[in-house]
């Protein structure tokens, strides 16, 4: 990979302003670690919250940013109720910004060093049982075109456990019916392989012969699934989607289409699926990632316990 020229080194460096640098921290990210989109994104708005927080106190060039500033950034953030959680993620952002600045000379000591993150705890990831998922993903009552879509989108997000940005951009050469797989360029342009069920696949194959065909209105699409104009589906409408789905299911608990993810996981490891196999699916590059879901089955194995054991 080439390396980046910064024709804002030319000028004395303690005059130059943080902001200077961003847009080509952002150009790193993407194209040297090669980041997904949303990712990247999520950078850009905690620095930008900070260089704002910055600019706020009368800005200083890199090489006078301290420690100082950064307590005083995250006292900002406390102030404001910013939780811990998303000020772990903020650490995170200015840790790689700063490791950046380091690299590129414009600053010789990183003020991040000595700053520990928030104690924020581990959520575990919340799943649904095999019933309310039975329930779920219940064929539609009017099987309209969209109603083909949305039911075909749900099998497939469960059989597969595919982020939901991955599923919406979809293309319909990732998706074999023929074999029951599909190919999909996750994070980091990184290309995996899923199986699905037969079920879900007739799914989409319903879709497929009943439903899109209609929703293009012969307009040309690589997209699988594709909005009733035709266009590329959102993950802000696929999100109202299995909220309405899922009220008219009956199922009261807050639900996201990540929360379908979760459950993929979930189920396969209660099943007896091996934690690499689970791995290799999610696209986690870390299995320690995975492994919080088998942290999910034991909790719900001592809940079992407890209620049904003599003396639990």
């Amino acid at each position: 990979m080439g390396h980046f020229f910064f024709p804002i080194l030319h000028t004395p460096l303690h005059t130059v302003a943080l902001t200077a640098y961003l847009p080509d921290f952002l150009r790193h990210l993407t194209i040297q670690r090669r980041l997904a989109k949303n990712t990247v994104a999520a950078y850009g708005a905690d620095l930008r919250a900070f260089l704002r927080f910055l600019a706020s106190q009368k800005e200083p060039g890199p090489a006078e940013v301290g420690k100082e500033q950064i307590q005083q950034f995250f006292q900002h953030c406390h102030q404001r109720r910013i939780s811990a959680r998303s000020n772990a993620r903020r650490l995170a952002s200015l840790r790689a910004f700063f490791l950046f600045l380091e690299k590129q000379g414009a600053v010789t000591a990183n003020p991040l060093e000595e700053i520990d993150g928030p104690k924020i705890g581990r959520s575990l990831p919340k799943a649904l049982t095999i019933a309310e998922v039975d329930t779920l993903l219940l064929p539609p009552a009017s099987p309209t075109p969209l109603a083909l879509r949305n039911c075909a989108m749900l099998h497939l997000l469960y059989a597969s456990g595919l982020r939901v940005s991955e599923l919406v951009t979809l293309p319909v050469s990732g998706c074999n019916l023929a074999s029951g797989h599909l190919r999909i360029v996750g994070k980091g342009n990184k290309e995996r392989v899923i199986p699905f069920s037969a079920a879900a696949g007739e799914r989409v194959r319903e879709y497929l012969e009943r439903g899109r065909p209609l929703l293009l209105k012969g307009k040309p699409s690589p997209m699988l699934f594709c909005s009733n104009r035709g266009g590329a589906m959102t993950r802000v409408r696929f999100w109202q989607i299995i909220k309405k789905t899922a009220l008219t299911a009956g199922i009261t608990k807050e639900i996201s289409p990540h929360m379908l993810r979760h459950s993929f996981a979930t189920h396969l490891l209660a099943g007896g699926a091996d934690l690499r196999s689970v791995q290799m699916m999610l696209g986690h590059t870390d299995i320690a990632t995975t492994q919080i879901y088998t942290h999910v089955d034991i909790d719900r194995l001592k809940s079992a316990h407890r209620r049904f054991h003599p003396r639990g």
